[in-house]
């Protein structure tokens, strides 16, 4: 098997990024009628497309470790990636401010907790991931300080908050073969996270 994945690693990304990609479109489709889109039916799916793709990030980094792969050996998958992770998640709430200010509910976050005055917690938890994925972007200029793995380890509460941000916000998450995928993400998610920490403590012994 490690073998297997070692000769498929590229491949394996682009399927699993492609398929991050696939499934919140389809599962957008079927809860949502094409007539009279707007934005507040647009926005929703690209916050669970950046997860997905962020999803296959964190899966990935476990693969390599588990079967050794060289991890100087990118492809163009984690670039493109990477970019479209970070276009989706300043569009996702950028297009809901928008258009909330548009509606008269004034700028945030007073309009978003305005017009989720019942699911409070669940926006800001967005917000708190939003925050925490937004920071990683300063890795280019401090990742060689001493304080930056805390920043790498806030990643996975960004995850942990987008996860429940979605399970109780998102109309498409709960349709009833998106739930089933959206706890394999947050399943494969931890499993994967777990098995990269335990790797990292064990070089460190």
């Amino acid at each position: 098997m490690k073998e297997f994945i070692r000769h498929k690693f590229l491949a394996i990304e682009w399927i699993l990024g492609g398929l991050a990609v696939a499934l919140p479109v389809l599962a957008w489709l079927g809860t949502r009628t094409l007539n009279d889109i707007t934005v507040y039916d647009i926005f929703p799916p690209l916050g669970l497309v950046a997860f997905g793709l962020m999803w296959t990030h964190f899966v990935m980094g476990a693969l390599r470790r588990y079967s050794s792969y060289d991890k100087k050996r990118h492809g163009l998958y984690m670039p493109v990636s990477m970019g479209l992770v970070l276009g989706l998640i300043i569009l996702h709430p950028g297009l809901l401010w928008l258009q909330l200010f548009k509606d008269g509910f004034g700028l945030p976050p007073g309009s978003y907790l305005t017009a989720y005055k019942t699911q409070q917690l669940y926006v800001l938890l967005g917000s708190l991931g939003l925050a925490i994925f937004l920071s990683f972007e300063l890795k280019r200029w401090f990742a060689r300080k001493a304080w930056w793995k805390y920043v790498e380890l806030l990643q996975i509460v960004g995850m942990a908050a987008i996860f429940i941000h979605a399970l109780e916000l998102g109309r498409e998450v709960r349709s009833s073969w998106f739930m089933a995928v959206w706890w394999v993400y947050g399943i494969t998610l931890a499993a994967a996270i777990i098995y990269s920490r335990l790797v990292y403590k064990k070089k460190e012994t």
